[in-house]
């Protein structure tokens, strides 16, 4: 493990350490790197059942965040469920005026799959404002389509796109189910041969892919690299077992 090279998630607690913050550590760690933490959540919930959500206060996360600028040498974030976007631009701002240069990976998570809501819709300049700040987000197919219930998914894609980095995951996708794609300044489809016959759902696998992108984005590789090897990992952890809680591999 490379411990010069320090990465932080900013996500909730899940008790079954299949998504969220323990489930971050684990690909940070398999990345080579050495993963820091910020709690914006304890979930109540296992890997088939998700029950209630308590918040962390914001200013309790903003001096987690700050402790952690002050120790160690912090060049990209991934964020997972927060409050509210009104507290998540709160956090952005913060990383942003604790490293001007940082690099934020953001999973706009709004539901889970029991169907707790996280976030309701906001105004079009609080989210586009959120978008600027960030090196990239990585909705899937549900979520991108809610960001702005007004415009078509097309509409969507090439309004954020002005803003920002997107990794479109594919998996509820109807045609072409598990393509995922990239904008940036070009459009990749991100699919690879599948490793096994069959794909098994794991719990937590849209955080185990934005956590390695965040990964592959701090090891300095190109952003379509970054994304085949992150899709690469992810099918990896989705086929390493026949349970809803996959392995990572070390």
């Amino acid at each position: 493990m490379n411990n010069n090279k320090y990465i932080l998630t900013i996500a909730g607690h899940d008790p079954s350490g299949g998504a969220g913050l323990t489930s971050d550590i684990k690909t940070f760690e398999a990345h080579g790197l050495y993963g820091l933490s910020v709690c914006s959540a304890i979930t109540v919930q296992n890997d088939i059942d998700f029950k209630a959500c308590i918040w962390t206060d914001v200013e309790v996360i903003l001096a987690q965040i700050e402790t952690l600028f002050d120790r160690f040498e912090i060049s990209v974030v991934k964020i997972g469920i927060i409050q509210s976007w009104d507290v998540l631009s709160i956090v952005i701002n913060k990383l942003h005026a604790l490293n001007s240069e940082v690099k934020i990976v953001l999973d706009p998570i709004i539901k889970a799959s029991a169907g707790f809501d996280f976030h309701s819709t906001e105004s079009q300049e609080l989210l586009d404002n959120i978008w600027e700040q960030c090196f990239l987000i990585t909705p899937n197919y549900d979520e991108i389509q809610q960001l702005y219930p007004e415009k078509n998914i097309e509409t969507t894609i090439e309004h954020i796109s002005e803003k920002t980095n997107i990794y479109l995951k594919g998996g509820h996708r109807i045609d072409k189910k598990g393509w995922d794609v990239l904008y940036y300044n070009k459009i990749v489809m991100i699919n690879i041969p599948p490793i096994a016959e069959k794909i098994l759902e794991k719990h937590g696998s849209g955080c185990v892919l934005s956590s390695a992108l965040a990964s592959n984005i701090l090891l300095e590789q190109s952003l379509e690299d970054a994304s085949k090897h992150s899709k690469y990992y992810t099918e990896r952890f989705l086929n390493s077992n026949k349970s809803l809680l996959g392995v990572h591999n070390y």
